[in-house]
């Protein structure tokens, strides 16, 4: 991604699961069947790449 700061709105499904765009996990360098910390921090949440050893 080219800027520090990009945001999208993705839809919550039934179950409470949300779709990382390709771009996000690109930047981020997840791919399927890999771990993510999720932070909660005032009114919104942080996602870290997460090392499960």
């Amino acid at each position: 991604m080219s800027s520090e700061y990009q945001e999208v709105i993705v839809k919550i499904t039934s179950t409470g699961t949300i779709s990382l765009p390709k771009q996000f996990r690109r930047h981020m360098d997840v791919q399927k069947g890999d771990y993510v910390k999720v932070i909660l921090s005032g009114d919104g949440v942080i996602l870290r790449k997460a090392t499960i050893s």
